[in-house]
C-alpha cells in the first residue's frame, strides 16, 4: 500500500469523516461534563474535592496516552490503533453512564480518556499520510471543525441533556455514534505502512508520560492548592526534571519515543509557540464568558451555552474555508489576520458590563470567531507541513501534547489572574467608598428607610451594608474579567510575529531540507525500509 496519494488527487472523504467523528467526540467529552458536576455531586453525595476528579482523571489519562500514540501507529498500524482507541472510548462512555458511584465514574472516565486522548493525534497523523501534500490545508480545515466547535458546543449540549433527559445521556450520546464510526471505519479507513519490529522505548515512555501527568496535575490544582505550596512546587520540580531526563535519553536512544531533533525544525517549533498563544485567546472567551453570564447576569448553563453557540458555528464554518486558502497562500497571511482580529476583539471584551445586550454579545463573539477560524488550522498545519513524512506520527503526538499543556496552562493562568485581580479591585473599591460618595449616600438613605420600616435601625444598617458589599464584589468581579481579557489580548498579540515567520516558501524549504535529511519513508526508526510491513 502506498503511504499517500499523488499531488492533485481528490480527498479521501470517507476516511476524513471517520477521523472527524472520533476527534469531535473526544474533544466534546473534555468539556461536556463541566456543567454536570454540580448535579453529580448531589447524586453521588460527594464534595467538590471528589467530583473534580471526574474532569481531572480525564485530563491526566489523555495527557499520558498522547505521547505514545505516535509509536503505536508506527508499530501496529494507524488504522488498527485508531479503531481500537475508538472502541475503547465508546465502551468507556457506556460504562460511565452505568457508573454507580463517583469512584466507578472516575475509573471509567480514565478508560474513556485512554481512547479519546489518542484519537486526535492519530487522526492528524493519518491525514498527513493519506492526503496529498497540496491538499493538506483542505483536509486539516475539515478536521479543524472538531478542534474549535467541540469545546464550545460541549457546555451547551451538556447542560441541555442534564436538564432534559438526565446526566447519563452525556455519555450515552457517544455510544451509537461510536458504533457507527467503528462500522464505517472498518471499511472506509485505509491501513498505512507500519513496522512490526519497531522497539518500544520503555524508559522514554515512563519519563515523558510521568512528566506530562505531573505538569497537567500541577496546572489543574495550582489555584486551589496554591501556586507556591510545597505540593505544587514539588510537582513542577519533578515534571521538569523528568522532561529534562527524557530529552537526554531520547538523544541517544536508538528507537526514540519522540525524536527530539524535531525541535531543531524552526517552523515546527514556531508553530507550537504560536498555537500556545492562540489557545489563550480561544480559552479566554470559552472560560470567562460563562463566568460573566452566570455569576454576573444570573443566566443558566444552557443559556450561557446558547450565547457561545454562534461563535462555535462561525469557527466551524470557516475552518473548511481556511483550508484551501492555506493551500494557496500559506499560514502567514491567515495567521496574522486571524490573530490580529482575535487580539483586537479580545481586548474590546473588557468593555463588557452587566447590562450589555445578550444579542450583541452573541454577534460580537461570532465576529471574533472569524479570527479563530482563520488562524488555528493554518498555524497547526504549517508546523506539520515542515516535518518530513517519516516523522508525522511523532510530530502530531508532540503537537497535541503541547496543545493540551497550553490549554491547561491557559485555564490556570486565566483563573489566577481573575481571582487576584478581583481581590485587588475589591480592596480598592472598598477603600474608595465614603459617606461623601453618591452611591454610599444612597445606601445610607436606604438603610434609614429599611430601619424606619422595620423599627430596627441597626438591622436596616446591616442590610444596607450587605447590599453595598455585594455591589462592590460584583463590580470588582466585572473589572477583573475586563483585566483578564486585556492580558489575554496581549498574549495573543505576542503570537503574531511567530505567524509572520511561517511563510509558504519558508515552510516548503524546511520540508525539502527535512526530507533530504530523513527521507520520505513512512517511518525511519527501527529496521530498514525494506522491512516495513504494508
Amino acid at each position: 500500500m502506498k503511504a499517500g496519494k499523488k499531488e492533485g488527487s481528490s480527498l479521501p472523504w470517507g476516511s476524513l469523516l471517520i477521523l472527524i467523528i472520533g476527534s469531535f467526540m473526544a474533544l466534546l467529552d473534555s468539556s461536556i461534563v463541566n456543567v454536570t458536576l454540580p448535579r453529580l455531586m448531589s447524586i453521588f453525595g460527594v464534595g467538590y474535592s471528589d467530583i473534580e476528579w471526574v474532569m481531572t482523571a480525564y485530563l491526566l489519562a489523555s495527557g499520558a496516552v498522547i505521547p505514545v500514540s505516535g509509536y503505536l501507529a508506527d508499530r501496529f498500524g494507524a488504522k488498527r490503533v485508531y479503531l481500537l482507541t475508538l472502541a475503547l472510548f465508546t465502551v468507556g462512555s457506556l460504562l460511565c453512564a452505568l457508573a454507580w458511584n463517583v469512584r466507578s465514574l472516575i475509573f471509567f472516565r480514565v478508560l474513556q480518556a485512554i481512547g479519546g486522548g489518542a484519537m486526535l493525534p492519530l487522526g492528524m497523523a493519518m491525514i498527513y499520510r493519506l492526503v496529498p501534500h497540496d491538499r493538506i490545508g483542505a483536509a486539516m480545515g475539515t478536521l479543524g471543525i472538531s478542534m474549535v466547535a467541540a469545546p464550545a458546543i460541549g457546555p451547551t449540549l451538556g447542560g441541555y441533556l442534564t436538564d432534559s433527559v438526565g446526566w447519563e445521556f452525556i455519555f450515552l450520546l457517544n455510544v451509537p455514534i461510536g458504533i457507527i464510526a467503528l462500522l464505517l471505519g472498518t471499511d472506509m479507513l485505509k491501513e498505512l505502512p507500519y513496522n512490526k519490529d519497531l522497539k518500544f522505548d520503555f524508559l522514554g515512555f515512563f519519563l515523558i508520560t510521568t512528566a506530562c501527568v505531573l505538569i497537567l496535575l500541577a496546572l489543574n490544582q495550582g489555584e486551589s492548592k496554591g501556586w507556591t505550596s510545597y505540593y505544587i512546587v514539588t510537582l513542577f520540580f519533578w515534571a521538569f526534571s523528568l522532561a529534562f531526563l527524557f530529552v537526554l535519553w531520547e538523544l541517544d536512544c536508538p528507537h526514540p519515543m519522540i525524536n527530539i531533533r524535531l525541535f531543531t525544525n524552526a517552523p515546527y517549533v514556531i508553530s507550537l509557540l504560536a498555537l500556545s498563544s492562540a489557545v489563550t485567546g480561544l480559552f479566554s472567551a470559552v472560560y470567562l464568558v460563562p463566568f460573566y453570564c452566570q455569576n454576573l447576569r444570573g443566566l443558566s448553563a444552557t443559556d450561557t451555552g446558547l450565547i457561545l453557540m454562534p461563535a462555535a458555528l462561525v469557527a466551524a464554518i470557516l475552518m473548511p474555508v481556511a483550508g484551501p486558502l492555506f493551500d494557496r497562500v500559506g499560514a502567514a497571511p491567515l495567521g496574522i489576520a486571524g490573530l490580529a482580529l482575535v487580539a483586537a476583539t479580545t481586548y474590546w471584551l473588557h468593555h463588557l458590563t452587566p447590562d450589555t445586550s445578550v444579542g450583541w454579545i452573541k454577534g460580537f463573539l461570532a465576529f471574533r470567531s472569524i479570527g479563530l477560524g482563520l488562524c488555528m488550522m493554518p498555524l497547526t498545519a504549517a508546523g506539520m507541513n515542515a516535518v518530513a513524512p517519516a516523522y508525522t506520527s511523532q510530530a502530531s503526538a508532540m503537537q497535541n501534547t503541547i496543545r493540551m499543556i497550553a490549554a491547561s496552562l491557559s485555564i490556570a493562568y486565566i483563573t489566577h489572574v481573575l481571582t487576584t485581580r478581583q481581590a485587588f479591585h475589591q480592596v480598592r473599591l472598598a477603600e474608595g467608598v465614603s459617606q461623601a460618595l453618591p452611591a454610599a449616600e444612597n445606601f445610607r438613605l436606604l438603610a434609614q428607610g429599611l430601619g424606619a420600616g422595620a423599627g430596627d435601625p441597626a438591622a436596616g444598617q446591616a442590610l444596607a451594608a450587605g447590599l453595598l458589599g455585594q455591589a462592590i464584589s460584583k463590580q470588582a468581579f466585572m473589572t477583573a474579567i475586563g483585566d483578564t481579557f486585556i492580558i489575554s489580548a496581549l498574549l495573543v498579540t505576542a503570537a503574531i510575529p511567530f505567524a509572520a515567520y511561517l511563510t509558504k516558501e519558508r515552510v516548503a524549504a524546511w520540508r525539502t531540507k527535512e526530507i533530504q535529511r530523513y527521507g520520505a519513508a513512512p517511518q525511519i526508526s527501527g529496521p530498514p525500509a525494506g522491512q516495513i510491513t504494508h
